[in-house]
């Protein structure tokens, strides 16, 4: 089925397959990206409860400082992500409120994030270019473009050509990883701003050359985009 472009293609996350009575939200997505889509997951390390005195639920990992609490995976490792349907059900059925990661890269999607703000400017501008777009994955603080893979040499060649890379940037491949709907994180609910369309095919992604321009241009105009050498999906400096 053809994808829609631009600001019309605001639909919420469904897919073609009926899912079980009961089965939780978590499992069923994770299977239609495991299964239908061919995209590798693991489950999330998740938060644990809050409690006395806690201001809000925490990282379930053992670090009491983690930043990015929920949002990341723990046990297993990120090497575990599979396209097996046996195994993200198993996965799921025993924590079925993990968080769903995808492992960026290799055939996978890769994915360009940014703070909300200069998430929601860098799509406005893209429609107004009328440039066609794929999955676009929000949290109460950043937005996340998903993108056909790319190599980080590649990735490297397009960013040494521009004048300034906010820090604010950040960039999911081989070997990162991102959190997807209908997740629950430390910072909120992970959601689709703009979900993939049901059908028989993989989502379609843009190359990341499309809509570089725009997320960086995007972040340079947001509040604290910051200017120094942007991160990859797992923290990793960029360096030219």
């Amino acid at each position: 089925m053809r994808e829609i472009p631009g600001r019309r293609r605001r639909l919420r996350f469904r897919h073609r397959r009926t899912p079980l009575k009961g089965t939780p939200a978590q499992l069923d997505a994770a299977l239609t990206c495991a299964t239908e889509w061919h995209w590798p997951v693991l489950p999330g390390v998740g938060l644990r409860p809050a409690g006395p005195g806690d201001r809000g639920r925490g990282c379930a990992c053992p670090d009491p400082e983690c930043v990015v609490p929920g949002a990341h995976p723990f046990d297993p490792g990120i090497l575990a992500a599979t396209t097996d349907a046996r195994m993200v059900r198993w996965w799921w059925t025993n924590r079925p409120a993990a968080p769903i990661v995808l492992a960026t890269g290799g055939r996978a999607p890769c994915a360009v994030s940014l703070p909300a703000v200069a998430g929601a400017r860098a799509l406005a501008a893209l429609d107004r270019m009328d440039i066609r777009l794929g999955p676009v994955v929000a949290t109460p603080t950043r937005w996340s473009l998903l993108v056909a893979p790319y190599s980080m040499e590649r990735l490297g060649e397009l960013l040494y050509a521009k004048d300034r890379v906010p820090s604010s940037l950040r960039f999911h491949s081989a070997g990162g990883y991102l959190v997807l709907p209908p997740s629950e994180v430390g910072t909120g609910q992970v959601r689709w701003e703009r979900a993939p369309l049901p059908g028989t095919a993989e989502p379609w992604l843009p190359d990341v050359e499309a809509v570089v321009d725009a997320l960086v241009e995007a972040s340079m105009s947001a509040p604290a985009g910051g200017f120094s050498p942007p991160e990859s999906g797992d923290g990793t400096r960029l360096t030219y």
